[in-house]
């Protein structure tokens, strides 16, 4: 049974207490073995010990381990011409030991089935009285533990870390740790071209990726805690779940800490005690925070933001802290506009879908994203969808840290052969996964816009989507919620808070080049912000050039057979013409686009597809950066994309060619 305490804290200057650290760290060297034919279960080979060795975190292809790509490799994506298969003209391109797929990046290797890992684990006498977890940041896909041949649980997220309660399975001293890891979509399908595990960016790799550990835990703990800022009045409500397992109540102490970080601004510390009494069970205690007047307010020109941490201090040696950061941010719809903190913002953003070629799978490292946010900013970029997948814990911090706003998704694009809302079981897996994502990633400034993913199918979407949409309206109201990211002629939601939707957006190519449409029309009927959805793609012609930047897990093979195609009809010299050419053109159309859409009274925004280049859907081309993030070397100066920043004033020509005049002598 959960109970709630209501207690209003005034702040108080105390001391920090000891934090005792109980971690485990399982990076390394673990063993490993393929289960092609899927025995492992049936053979017990939790009980065994398996005969390769890698090193995790990482994945299979990362390593080398996979399969050789062959005609009768199975994909997962759509693959929309299946003609390059039988074409007598791309014969050529099929020859085995060099294939050259046309579709996507193509890997060394591929494998999907299950896959064993397995270590030995020594476990400290200390820890013999504890909670124990294997927190897992991120395998793919689905997970399941044994520990000294007993199982311990499955997990199956593709958005949030996998934990396992080991308590009473690990002992002091030497232990196995065995874990499966299946990355087949069996029974829950949430699309074949979903971006979290789809070919067409980040592949559907098979490992464990991001933190490994092992954590102990007293028996009375901090599970969670969620941040409530309220900007209007400086307070910070703490939604702490709190959890006792001893059997009996315990009595004690919670430290609240509280630090401004990230701007140049000094501000004092503030540290709070008081008494607590936990109840057996479950118990939820919400604590509100009196921040006093002078709080900083995060956005994307200050990104200020605070560190908190909720210490658990009692008898019998309980120990226990939970930290994360939060901001003091408002953002909210009035009428077809976004607001942060009040003020008005155009969403200037980009679409990432997941590509990543030298790992394929997402880096989990914080130095990553700050690298690939900074080089979009330098376009003007403020604002991330993440297409039908949702980034890890770095990615967000990274955003919080810079001022980025994002739209993180379920790992959902329930098409191609599935559907949403029609009794399958992907529907209560939807349901789950986005509760996950919510609950793990909330507390991050960023976090502003939420979306179950893309373009669904089912005869009862909607009604499925908008209850959706209704109950994380209730159950989270510190960010803005809508059913999905839609092409234009898709059903709306009608509870949604804002709108992504592809009817504003394209060129009028039936008149004259001018600088005065815009979007008006297309966005007239509708309430609520209105955002762009995958504005552009206009393609470029490939770089040959960019083949050896692709020197880890993927290879640009598509790229080779382009450019062997172009030598065979004796044109390989004109290569750098056709990519200039195009690349000149494609900026011309990114920039008439994009003033469209800022000049369009009313509009809320835009998410491009995309700054950079999408590497799958038979190569598209579609970024002013390759797929790296890499600034193209075409010369124009419309290349800089500068009419992605800050809109000033221009004035508007009906016509951008000026009339032929005769001179006469």
């Amino acid at each position: 049974m959960r109970h709630l305490v209501v207690l209003l804290l005034m702040v108080l200057i105390a001391s920090c207490g000891q934090r005792d650290n109980f971690v485990l760290d399982l990076a390394g060297e673990w063993q490993f073995q393929m289960d092609s034919a899927d025995r492992g279960m049936d053979e017990s080979w939790y009980a065994g010990e398996l005969g390769e060795r890698m090193v995790l975190p990482g994945s299979l292809m990362e390593a080398g381990i996979g399969h050789e790509i062959t005609l009768e490799t199975q994909w997962t994506g759509s693959i929309y011409d299946s003609s390059w298969f039988f074409n007598p003209h791309t014969e050529p391109y099929r020859q085995p030991g060099n294939l050259m797929f046309p579709f996507w990046l193509t890997p060394d290797v591929y494998y999907v089935g299950a896959a064993w890992y397995q270590k030995e684990v020594e476990v400290p006498n200390n820890w013999d009285e504890r909670r124990i977890i294997l927190h897992l940041e991120r395998p793919h896909w689905e997970s399941q533990v044994w520990v000294n041949g007993s199982h311990a649980g499955m997990q199956n997220s593709l958005s949030v870390p996998h934990e396992f309660d080991l308590t009473g399975l690990l002992k002091p001293g030497s232990n196995t740790i065995s874990v499966r890891v299946d990355n087949r979509v069996k029974d829950i399908n949430p699309g074949p071209d979903s971006h979290s595990i789809t070919d067409h960016t980040q592949g559907n790799w098979n490992g464990i990726v991001g933190e490994m550990k092992l954590i102990a835990r007293p028996h009375v703990y901090v599970k969670n805690v969620q941040v409530y800022p309220d900007v209007e009045t400086g307070r910070v409500k703490l939604l702490s779940d709190m959890v006792n397992e001893t059997g009996e109540v315990f009595s004690g102490e919670i430290e609240v800490h509280i630090e401004l970080f990230n701007v140049d601004v000094k501000a004092k510390a503030q540290k709070m005690r008081f008494p607590v009494s936990v109840e057996k069970g479950d118990q939820t205690i919400e604590l509100v925070v009196n921040m006093g007047d002078d709080v900083q307010l995060w956005d994307e020109f200050h990104p200020a933001l605070y560190k908190l941490s909720v210490d658990l201090h009692g008898d019998k040696g309980v120990s226990d802290v939970f930290e994360t950061q939060f901001g003091f941010r408002s953002f909210e719809a009035d009428g077809t506009r976004f607001k942060i903190n009040g003020r008005p913002v155009y969403l200037r953003g980009t679409v990432e879908c997941a590509a990543h070629p030298l790992t394929g799978y997402a880096p989990m490292d914080k130095a990553y994203w700050r690298s690939l946010y900074q080089k979009a900013m330098t376009y003007g970029v403020n604002h991330f969808r993440f297409h039908s997948w949702n980034p890890p814990r770095a990615a967000f911090e990274a955003a919080d840290e810079l001022g980025i706003y994002l739209q993180p998704e379920g790992p959902f694009w329930t098409n191609h052969g599935t559907a949403v809302g029609d009794g399958l079981p992907v529907d209560q897996y939807i349901k789950d996964e986005c509760d996950r994502l919510l609950e793990t990633y909330g507390n991050h400034p960023s976090f502003v816009m939420f979306a179950y993913g893309n373009e669904p199918a089912g005869r009862h979407q909607i009604a499925f989507l908008n209850e959706m949409v209704e109950y994380w309206m209730e159950k989270d109201d510190r960010r803005l919620y809508t059913h999905a990211a839609i092409g234009g002629s898709w059903p709306l939601a009608p509870s949604n808070e804002f709108i992504i939707r592809a009817e504003s957006r394209g060129l009028p190519w039936d008149s004259r080049p001018e600088s005065m449409f815009d979007y008006s029309e297309k966005i007239a009927p509708y309430e609520v912000p209105y955002v762009a959805h995958e504005m552009g793609q206009y393609c470029v012609f490939p770089d040959f050039e960019e083949i050896p930047k692709y020197t880890g897990v993927y290879k640009a093979k598509n790229f080779e057979m382009f450019k062997a195609e172009l030598e065979r009809k004796n044109m390989g010299d004109q290569a750098r013409d056709f990519f200039m050419a195009s690349g000149t053109f494609q900026a011309i159309c990114y920039k008439n686009e994009i003033e469209a859409s800022l000049r369009t009274p009313g509009n809320g925004g835009t998410q491009l597809l995309a700054l950079n280049d999408f590497p799958g859907q038979g190569t598209a081309l579609v970024g002013v950066t390759d797929v790296f993030g890499m600034r193209r070397t075409i010369s124009h100066p419309q290349n800089s994309v500068a009419f992605l920043h800050q809109p000033c004033p221009w004035p508007g020509f009906p016509s951008l060619s000026l009339p032929t005049m005769r001179c006469c002598l």
